[in-house]
């Protein structure tokens, strides 16, 4: 078998066989597929897609280039969640503690951010002394002791998917649909956990653009996630704005900690309760009501901020930290509204490079972050504004970060004479039935 007869048969449409795709899997773990061959083919695939089936096989054959995780030692079913990027996304702060605090176990690997969208385990190191570096021993420990455990993900898991990520994000295939799900729920069933809840985001910040193409991504992933075993459910989640008004890192842990505590924006609390409903019903079962309302109870209660502080704690972070406001970057700009109107959309990814811009972000996986820098958002679509009416404050580590970051987010935002019509926070949810 050789990968220029495998490429050549992708590239002009031919269904891959399991040993073919095998074949590809052993040479991008093992090395001896060559980066320029494994481009060649992820661009063929980027342009004639992959069978259901090919996508099935390719995403097991990852999950399998390295060892999965046990976690037999920890009982029942075991839920993780996964969001396929946003801005100001920090959920999985808030939903999987509810979860925990309803009786499910919730061992989960979260990764760093890229690009515009956030990654969980940088977030979580603006808590002062919080270790997302785990031994296995840690990990599943904590899962013990709080019900939830949150941790980057293991050097050792899914090589295959590490490689082909790499070249996607230099290749410019990110975006392709069997891709993308090969690759999510690779890293799922390697995950150990017994089912997952998926939040697919859909609009300008998302890598889906369209609610037929976050519902196509979530079908697939769904699909193979249930041919693989698991118990999966998905959301289709607007994306077209940031989630809540803080974007950033230690930004958004603190308005995370706001809504554990009951407050903080309603958009994050409607989201987050919605995702943890879900993983409780996968978990424990009962009606999408009743799920909904015992979630609601776990934050209402205080009992889901307790669980994040025990499990901060664990983790050798400061659990006193998370009643305090988190210290931001000392250099602060005050963005002002142009003109009167309503505020009538914002380009979320744009939103998401201004932080970027402030360090809150990467550009390159080896850039340093600034876990002070970010975005509060002070006036969202919809919202009428006089002009001078403050619309965001800005911080950053340096006075010369603000103003490029400051003409990026007001490049992004439109205004108009009319309030636009409101959208739901949810589209749609498929699968977990």
């Amino acid at each position: 078998m050789r990968m220029e007869e495998i490429i050549r048969k992708k590239r002009d449409g031919g269904v891959l066989s399991p040993e073919e795709i095998d074949f590809v899997v052993r040479g991008t773990a093992d090395g001896s597929a060559p980066d320029y061959q494994l481009s060649a083919l992820l661009m063929a695939i980027w342009f004639q897609g992959m069978k259901p089936e090919e996508t099935a096989r390719l995403t097991l054959a990852m999950a399998d280039s390295g060892p999965r995780a046990d976690l037999s030692s920890l009982p029942g079913i075991k839920i993780d969640k996964h969001s396929t990027g946003g801005v100001g996304d920090k959920t999985t702060l808030v939903a999987v503690p509810i979860a925990a605090a309803c009786g499910v176990l919730c061992p989960k690997m979260s990764g760093r951010g890229l690009g515009h969208t956030g990654g969980t385990a940088d977030k979580l190191e603006a808590i002062p002394g919080f270790r997302t570096s785990l031994t296995e021993a840690e990990f599943l420990d904590t899962v013990r002791k709080t019900g939830m455990s949150l941790m980057t993900q293991t050097g050792e898991a899914v090589p295959a998917d590490k490689r082909l990520y790499a070249l996607r994000d230099v290749t410019a295939t990110v975006d392709s649909l069997p891709l993308i799900a090969a690759s999510v729920m690779s890293k799922k069933i390697a995950s150990g956990c017994g089912g997952v809840v998926l939040d697919v985001k859909a609009g300008s910040g998302a890598f889906m653009k369209t609610f037929a193409d976050a519902e196509a991504l979530a079908r697939e992933m769904t699909a193979i996630g249930r041919a693989a075993g698991l118990r999966v459910s998905a959301l289709i989640t607007n994306m077209d704005r940031p989630l809540g008004k803080a974007v950033g890192n230690a930004i958004e842990v603190e308005e995370a900690m706001e809504a554990l505590r009951g407050g903080g924006p309603a958009d994050l609390r409607e989201l987050s309760l919605a995702l943890a409903a879900e993983m409780v019903r996968l978990a424990k079962g009962g009606t999408a009501e009743e799920c909904l309302a015992r979630a609601g109870r776990a934050l209402d209660s205080g009992a889901a901020f307790e669980t994040f502080g025990r499990m901060v704690e664990c983790q050798g972070g400061d659990r006193r930290a998370l009643e305090r406001p988190f210290p931001l970057s000392t250099c602060r700009l005050e963005l002002k509204a142009p003109r009167d109107g309503f505020l009538t959309r914002m380009e979320t990814g744009e939103i998401g490079t201004a932080a970027v811009l402030l360090g809150a972000g990467r550009s390159r996986k080896d850039d340093p972050l600034d876990l002070g820098a970010g975005i509060r958002i002070l006036a969202r679509p919809g919202d009428r504004v006089k002009e001078g009416q403050p619309l965001a404050e800005l911080f950053a580590a340096q006075e010369e970060l603000l103003e490029p970051a400051a003409a990026r987010y007001l490049a992004a935002l439109s205004f108009g004479e009319a309030a636009p019509e409101p959208q739901p926070l949810i589209w749609a949810r498929t699968g977990g039935d």
